[in-house]
């Protein structure tokens, strides 16, 4: 079932700008980072404490119909919102790749499972690794399977 409620839009005017083209082109435009040309998918939770539905672009990082969502923040020394969000509520998620949003459910990853999507990351988005060499904390990977 969607994720209904009030869309609260982000706070940078160029993530409102690149969700707005994604969702009204079906996925055609507005599709990869900037101007790096890799491809992003666009994401919805609902905000822990404000209960509005939150959207933003991450790198896309797909496998057997999976995603990886890596807390990045390009290194900063804490989570994203993002983060917190899907671990209080990890079925509040939608991922669009493409022209439809679907339902799925995020868990963080540990160990041998962390590690082979963390390579999958990187490859997908080199600088990944320039993010972790920046910060001390370990970069939280969650893995998202769609919900039936």
């Amino acid at each position: 079932m969607p994720l209904e409620g009030e869309y609260e839009p982000s706070p940078s005017q160029w993530v409102r700008d690149q969700v707005k083209e994604y969702e009204e082109s079906g996925g055609q435009r507005a599709n990869t980072l900037l101007e790096t040309g890799l491809p992003i998918v666009i994401v919805t939770t609902r905000g822990q404490r404000s209960g509005k539905l939150r959207k933003f672009g991450l790198m896309r990082v797909e496998h057997a119909g999976e995603y990886a969502l890596v807390a990045s923040k390009g290194g900063a020394p804490d989570h994203p919102l993002w983060y917190h969000n899907l671990k209080a509520s990890p079925t509040a998620l939608m991922i669009q790749d493409g022209p439809e949003a679907l339902d799925f459910e995020a868990r963080e990853v540990s160990g041998d499972e962390r590690a082979t999507w963390w390579q999958r990351a990187v490859a997908a988005y080199p600088s990944y690794a320039d993010y972790q060499a920046k910060t001390d904390r370990q970069i939280p990977v969650l893995v998202a399977r769609r919900r039936s």
